[in-house]
């Protein structure tokens, strides 16, 4: 049987002709693409295949940026924290920062631009009251308050890209230059990338797509003096702020920004913060410039007949895709790193492209392939993990990113890779635009809602962290489960109620984060309509501290729905007599063991109508309740794992009142799924271990049968409605 080819991208390299002819076989790939620090040979431009070529809009332009230093970009920083011991307060701004990375903007008048924070009132330190030496990068407050802590929030030029800088570092770049990004809101900028691509689609016409890595501003990333990461949020917008962008922010929106609203205290509006009006707005106003910039780019490259793909990373800040004007801006597609199922739903799901690719783990980088490692068990983990997604929304292409002379070093690796390519493409041609079988419809609510589609809790894409590996696991969860997904905001309930067709809500998180809501719990109108909805035969789960806001008696504002509340040690008088656990219970049917993550302490069931299904230690972290026709399920914490994805599945059946529904379609053995397409009368029996497993398949008429799977095997079956 011949091998089928396409739907895979390549990364080449210099000097590596015969090499990749070789994997162009093997691998099947129908695209080459280069990567950040390699170049592609005239003879490999030649071959038969697809050449991607990477596009820095607004770095890696050095000769231009360093003619205009005033049109480099900018972000605000904030100081670390000063004690005054006396009426004089000298403040080293730059302390804990790279100069190699940022140098301040005296440019512009910090006096205008620039913002002393009495921290500890909160009270602004008029700007008569302290001066800046521009010579050893310090300020001066004069009439400080003994003991108070003061901040400085400064603008300053960004002279090195951050995802340069740290492929220089990693890759040990030595003296190559640093790219320097610069502001595409300044006219000669702004002049330069048109006519820059127009010239340069050119001089490269064996370009078939232009990779825009990405348009202008970078996610914020920010490091320290050490040359380490300080802070990093793949969803600032810190990067896109600029003295021009403050002016122009005013004269559109008829409101001056503060610095404040951007440094916000030092949290600098991460994803986690309960976002400001001031702070959606500027998203807004960034979003708005971005997608008209970028449209301009994206025409001209359709122009020269050539197809404009976006990276989902780097400089992406003001492309959303799921936000309200990224169709403007005409994309072909979209390439992003896939580090788990989530993420790789986050980028099959977007709207308004042709197509989606998926960039796999790992990246041919040295900190992976080197001697004494086996990449094949980080790629396997990645593409079990992925392929649960895939099964459920397929990417329309995958492929990898790096050097490619050292993934070939590994030919075990080189093997495997073909097997997922293969794979993949037996996967996408049963079932690209098939929609699965799907038992219910959940709303994730939270502050952002469908802007940040399968993005909740995510730092640093898709790493790991201790505070939020508890709550990614939903979404890893849902990302290859038998349910659609929705994203709801707090704004969208209060405003437009919940939507007819949603089955579940899960609102998940730790309390004051945009993820549980925070003040958004003290708003009547919201906690009304979900009260009936509820009421009326709704499902819903809370996770961590879900709805906490402390206010009228109440940590947990739906503490009525979900039958149990967070002891804050105001109500230890009160005992809590309600401590039983059930015997039995839907949800925990399959659970021989439960790992809530980090968890939760200190939650307490109301009344005795609360079913605890698990408790220990004095607290609750599993339970149900009913409230009306609905119900309430409470979780401590979901990490990933086959166990808590079950769990998950259960919890929402049994909320949604449709347990008698959760055998369809169905996998005795956590380790093993079923995904069942009735338009096409084909089912995918699914391994997600890296073991022999058996298990008892459920169709969806309730029959039910034996069956073992290989290690990771995938099966397809044929079956009929009377099946």
């Amino acid at each position: 049987m011949e091998k089928k080819k396409g739907r895979v991208t390549l990364p080449s390299e210099q000097n590596f002709l015969a090499e990749t002819k070789e994997l162009l076989e093997r691998w099947g790939a129908d695209a080459i693409r280069d990567s950040d620090g390699t170049k592609l040979d005239n003879e490999i431009k030649q071959l038969d295949a697809k050449i991607y070529t990477t596009y820095f809009v607004a770095r890696a332009h050095n000769e231009f940026a360093e003619k205009h230093p005033e049109e480099y970009q900018q972000l605000y920083l904030m100081s670390q924290f000063n004690t005054a011991h006396g009426e004089t307060l000298e403040i080293d701004f730059m302390k804990g920062y790279f100069a190699e990375q940022v140098s301040p903007d005296y440019v512009h008048n910090p006096k205008k631009y620039w913002e002393v924070i009495d921290r500890t009132t909160g009270a602004i330190v008029d700007c008569n009251n302290w001066d800046v030496d521009e010579k050893l990068n310090r300020i001066t407050i004069s009439k400080a308050i003994p003991w108070h802590e003061y901040t400085v929030s400064f603008l300053v030029f960004v002279i090195w890209d951050p995802t340069q800088m740290y492929n220089h570092i990693t890759n040990n770049w030595g003296d190559k230059p640093h790219d320097i990004p610069f502001d595409v809101r300044r006219p000669h900028s702004n002049e330069f990338m048109a006519s820059y691509l127009t010239q340069w689609l050119k001089d490269n016409p064996d370009t078939d797509v232009v990779r825009f890595t990405t348009f202008f501003y970078h996610f914020t990333l920010v490091f320290n003096h050490l040359a380490k990461e300080k802070f990093v949020d793949w969803f600032g917008y810190g990067a896109s702020v600029s003295a021009a962008a403050l002016d122009a922010f005013e004269q559109e929106k008829g409101y001056r920004l503060r610095p404040e609203d951007l440094v916000d205290q030092g949290y600098y509006n991460s994803s986690f913060r309960v976002p400001t009006q001031a702070y959606l707005d500027y998203i807004d106003f960034v979003q708005q410039f971005v997608a008209k910039e970028a449209k301009k780019l994206v025409d001209i490259v359709h122009e020269s007949g050539k197809e404009a793909m976006m990276f989902l990373g780097d400089n992406w800040i003001g492309t959303e895709p799921y936000g309200e004007h990224f169709e403007q801006i005409g994309l072909d597609a979209v390439v992003g790193s896939v580090g788990g199922g989530a993420t790789l739903r986050m980028i099959a799901d977007i709207p308004h492209v042709r197509y989606t690719e998926g960039r796999f783990l790992p990246y041919f980088f040295p900190d992976t392939f080197y001697e004494g490692n086996n990449p094949v068990i980080e790629a396997n983990q990645n593409w079990l993990t992925a392929r649960r997604a895939i099964l459920r929304n397929p990417v329309d292409r995958i492929g990898y990113g790096g050097y490619l002379s050292l993934a070939y070093k590994f030919p075990e690796f080189v093997d495997y890779i073909e097997n997922v390519t293969d794979e993949f493409r037996e996967i996408y041609d049963n079932i690209k635009g098939i929609k699965p079988h799907t038992g219910l419809k959940v709303a994730i609510l939270n502050s952002w809602g469908k802007l940040r589609t399968w993005q909740t809790h995510m730092v640093a894409h898709a790493l790991w962290y201790k505070q939020i590996y508890s709550y990614l696991g939903v979404l890893e969860s849902l990302s290859g489960a038998s349910v659609d997904v929705s994203f709801i905001s707090f704004d969208d309930v209060i405003q437009h109620g919940i939507p007819e067709d949603v089955d579940v809500i899960i609102n998940a998180g730790d309390a004051g984060t945009a993820f549980s809501g925070g003040e958004n719990w003290n708003n009547e109108a919201l906690v009304t309509k979900i009260r009936a909805w509820v009421h009326n035969g709704g499902g819903f789960i809370g996770i961590g501290e879900p709805t906490a806001y402390h206010h009228g008696g109440r940590y947990f504002q739906l503490a009525d729905i979900l039958g149990v509340d967070k002891e804050l040690g105001f109500s230890l008088s009160t005992d809590k007599y309600f401590t039983s656990p059930v015997e039995k219970h839907f949800i925990s049917a399959d659970a021989d063991v439960f790992d809530f993550g980090e968890s939760m302490k200190n939650i307490y069931a109301l009344s005795e109508e609360t079913e605890i299904i698990e408790y220990s230690n004095g607290e609750i972290h599993l339970s149900s309740h009913d409230f009306g026709k609905g119900r309430g399920v409470y979780i401590a914490g979901l990490p990933f794992s086959e166990d808590n994805t079950r769990l998950l599945m259960r919890a929402m059946f049994y909320a949604a009142n449709k347990e008698r529904e959760f055998h369809k379609w169905h996998s005795s053995n956590i380790y093993c799924e079923v995904h069942a397409y009735p338009a096409i009368k084909k089912a995918a029996l699914v391994n997600n271990s890296m073991e022999e497993q058996t298990t008892v398949i459920y169709d969806g008429s309730g029959n039910s049968k034996e069956v073992t799977l290989a290690p990771s095997e995938i099966r397809w079956e044929a079956f009929s409605d009377e099946s």
